[in-house]
């Protein structure tokens, strides 16, 4: 596979760490893109409509990054890095959009970074402690997850992020 766009899950905690290394750890490298398996799974889908299913799996899997660090993390925001990256694998073992990166994204290949908005944070607090249940097949949790998901993930450019990370 040649260029792809890729969504990273990750945390505030993690673009805090992006920032200061010049590149962004993954967790176990995982990402979500446009892949086949994806596309067969949209049939009618346009582009567009598809990149943002990529991003919704990201921005579900940031949830479970917020659940594994709450105590004492920042306020709980999901936190999708979009990038650009050679070298992706896909992971049909995960979700239809799960890839595996081939290493560290460095701070240059990110094009965009879409984080909560404030009025979201009550309702990332309450999903990211039931993810794992709706993983499992959970209607409650599913539900208490479709009221986060309701939330848009607000969108910035890379050379925000500093002063987007300060005022949070």
């Amino acid at each position: 596979m040649g260029s792809m766009r890729v969504y990273v899950p990750a945390t505030l905690t993690m673009l805090h760490q992006m920032l200061s290394d010049g590149r962004l750890e993954p967790a176990s490298l995982t990402a979500f893109a446009l892949t086949p398996r994806l596309r067969e799974n949209y049939v009618a889908g346009t582009e567009e409509e598809l990149e943002y299913a990529a991003m919704a799996e990201a921005a579900r899997a940031s949830l479970r990054l917020i659940a594994l660090e709450q105590a004492g993390g920042p306020e709980p925001r999901r936190v999708v890095v979009t990038a650009e990256v050679d070298g992706v694998t896909p992971r049909p073992d995960l979700d239809d959009g799960a890839v595996r990166l081939s290493g560290p994204l460095p701070l240059e290949s990110v094009v965009a970074v879409h984080v909560d908005t404030a009025e979201a944070a009550a309702a990332v607090t309450a999903a990211a402690a039931v993810v794992d249940a709706a993983d499992l097949g959970d209607t409650d949790a599913e539900f208490v997850l479709g009221d986060v998901e309701d939330h848009e993930l607000a969108w910035y450019d890379p050379s925000e992020l500093p002063f987007l990370l300060e005022l949070l």
